[in-house]
């Protein structure tokens, strides 16, 4: 334990045994039933409340000059706008869960347009995002943000770690640490969906748009594929859409209002799964000592300050809950994250240390694992001094 880089967390997550984590019963008995439950009215107005400030943020955008001399004011618009369209974001992922509505149809029309105009295949983000939930941490079926390891037996595990190691020390923590950024902000998303990337060994190369071959049909059995022919339809129409607002207004404006935006959008999206699943002294689990509630449990609750959890839903601030039951909306999930830290204080992860430092720290350090034979986990490695 001594050779890791211990983060905010100071080492809480390695430390913590079997005992410490509560079963599903367990935590149910916290939390009151009627946190559980959804609202349909109550989820619809924090949509209404993402639309109206979205609305605002367009009209100042509609009074900026589409001019070259410009770009630098529409790059900050970029960003403000990015970060307001995100509660989008949050609001069609509680859609995905079913924590949005009773009325199921309601719930998927309104998930299934929100995630089509950010150009995201909403059934298939749906599958593979449950897939996620259910191995999380898990080295073997884990999906996202799945790490390479060192010295594995390159059957169930992504092998390739010394390679990334010896890499990382070519180019010195520093400047892997600034490409780690730009690889995963800027381009981590498409990349994702594209073909798997980051995604468990298990599913292959996998493509959200396009579920058989030449890409692996491992992500969606059954009646999944042609959910995702579905889903290619919303973000079909939306791809028609744009095409005929850059004929009709001229691509300068469709890139400054829309596209800029979304690439912000994204970002957040990869920032916030990146940071709730990575840390420097968080392991991943292997699968034989694995189970849904120790996988749940390693997701990592961070500060992002009221006015990041009051635009995006508090995503960021009550993950936790969220991995345990995503079908608590987020209006109770703050609620319930309190009483959870206090009934589970040796498995509750909070790292208090600023987003921009906790990015920083996980870019340069979080490089590849190795397997801790003895616990039957997997722990990062950021030099590959750490692993002679």
């Amino acid at each position: 334990m001594s050779n890791i880089n211990f983060s905010g967390l100071k080492g809480q997550a390695l430390v913590i045994e079997d005992k410490d984590i509560p079963s599903m019963k367990e935590f149910q008995d916290v939390i009151p039933d009627h946190y559980f439950k959804c609202n349909t009215k109550t989820s619809l107005r924090y949509l209404l409340q993402s639309a109206l400030i979205q609305s605002l943020v367009v009209a100042i955008g509609l009074s900026i000059p589409f001019t070259p001399k410009m770009i630098p004011i529409w790059i900050i618009y970029a960003l403000l706008s990015g970060t307001t369209a995100m509660g989008f974001w949050v609001i069609s992922h509680e859609c995905g869960h079913g924590a949005f509505s009773k009325n199921k149809t309601l719930e998927s029309i309104t998930g299934y347009l929100l995630h089509s105009l950010l150009l995201v295949p909403y059934f298939s983000w749906q599958r593979s995002h449950a897939v996620h939930h259910r191995f999380t941490n898990n080295i073997t079926n884990g999906e996202t943000h799945v790490p390479l390891v060192i010295k594995g037996n390159g059957v169930t595990e992504k092998v390739g770690g010394e390679k990334e190691l010896h890499f990382s020390n070519s180019l010195g923590k520093k400047n892997y640490g600034i490409l780690q950024l730009v690889l995963h902000l800027i381009f981590g998303w498409p990349a994702y969906l594209l073909t798997g990337s980051t995604g468990g060994i298990k599913y292959g190369t996998s493509n959200h748009f396009w579920p058989i071959k030449p890409f692996s049909k491992a992500l969606w059995p059954s009646i999944w594929a042609r959910k995702v022919w579905i889903s290619d339809i919303g973000v079909g129409l939306t791809l028609l859409g744009i095409v005929y607002l850059v004929f009709k207004y001229g691509l300068f404006p469709v890139i400054a209002l829309y596209f800029g935006p979304l690439l912000v959008v994204n970002c957040w999206l990869v920032v916030y799964t990146w940071l709730h699943h990575t840390d420097s002294d968080v392991p991943h689990i292997s699968n034989t000592e694995f189970s849904f509630m120790k996988g749940a449990f390693l997701s990592i609750d961070r500060p992002y300050g009221r006015i990041l959890n009051f635009l995006h839903h508090n995503i960021g601030s009550s993950h936790v809950v969220h991995h345990v039951c995503p079908t608590i909306p987020h209006y109770h999930a703050k609620k319930a994250t309190i009483l959870i830290k206090k009934a589970f204080k040796k498995a509750y992860l909070f790292n208090p240390d600023p987003i921009h430092k906790a990015l920083w720290n996980i870019a340069c350090n979080c490089v590849a694992v190795k397997s801790d034979i003895k616990r039957r986990r997997y722990v990062w490695q950021s030099s590959y001094k750490m692993v002679d």
